[in-house]
């Protein structure tokens, strides 16, 4: 049996002229008024949108009333996680979009594209396990960086960016007003925290100490990605004291993905081919 549905002319006529499903008024049928106002009530706004053009296609396909129920609840559901993820975009705070399908692999010959395509998966997330990108300046670290913390939040989990002298003065200002154990407490929380420009600065000890206590909440439990120009043997220099910096490096480096971003800069290339154009 077919579902009764009430469809007006301007349906029928979106329907001929294959026009895209979008949001129409109400044709004034107090069974579609009815189901807008629920739809409002319910907190479906993907269903009060659509319905009216899906019922139309249901009418026109003469589908059941069960696949009719289906279509409108996966609407329901896509829509929702499309809101999902764009809210945990939002709160990851990236300073800029970047994604891994632009990143140039032939321009950044020392990252293996097999590599970071499986960073895009949230397993190694969902193990704790850490993530290291080291390279000096323009090499694609930060495109890396954020790229991959962007596919995993379209993934559904938490991500949050920021660089190390922001975590540390963030830290400083909340143990100075006596928070810091709610300002740890919420970075325990999220599932990737992606660390920029790690070793950029020297850290006074008590940076350095603030900095250990983040590591020590998520190791093994939370994912940490950090990307830096310094390479280990150079890391006692940024947090000066020799077993902190060990203690640090313990935890980043245990069971951690590694990738080598390489010495030469892929904004120096850009900037050269822009300003030196091959001749053919």
């Amino acid at each position: 049996m077919n579902p009764t549905i009430t469809v007006t002319d301007q349906d029928d006529e979106q329907d001929a002229g294959k026009v895209p499903a979008r949001r129409m008024s109400l044709p004034g049928d107090p069974e579609d008024m009815l189901i807008d106002e629920a739809c409002r009530e319910l907190r479906l706004p993907a269903f009060r949108e659509r319905f009216i053009d899906l019922a139309a296609t249901a009418r026109r396909d003469q589908a059941t009333y069960k696949q009719f129920l289906l279509d409108m609840l996966q609407a329901e559901q896509a829509d929702r996680d499309l809101r999902r993820q764009q809210r945990l975009l939002r709160l990851a705070r990236f300073p800029r979009p970047k994604r891994l399908e632009d990143f140039d692999f032939a321009k950044n010959p020392n990252v293996t594209p097999e590599v970071v395509a499986d960073l895009k998966s949230p397993t190694w997330v969902r193990e704790g396990r850490p993530l290291v990108l080291i390279g000096d300046s323009g090499t694609g670290k930060s495109h890396l960086l954020i790229g991959i913390g962007t596919a995993i939040a379209e993934t559904g989990l938490s991500v949050r960016y920021t660089t190390t002298s922001a975590l540390v003065n963030e830290l400083a200002e909340a143990d100075a007003n006596r928070r810091l154990s709610s300002a740890i407490a919420r970075y325990s929380k999220i599932d990737l925290l992606c660390l920029d420009e790690f070793g950029y600065l020297n850290l006074d000890r008590k940076g350095a100490k603030l900095l250990f206590q983040i590591f020590t909440e998520r190791e093994e439990r939370k994912a940490t990605a950090v990307a830096t120009n310094s390479p280990f043997t150079e890391w006692d220099k940024t947090f000066g004291d020799a077993r902190l910096c060990a203690a640090i490096a313990d935890r980043i480096t245990f069971r951690c993905t590694l990738i080598q971003t390489g010495t030469e800069s892929y904004r120096y290339q850009t900037t050269q081919e822009s300003l030196f154009p091959t001749q053919d």
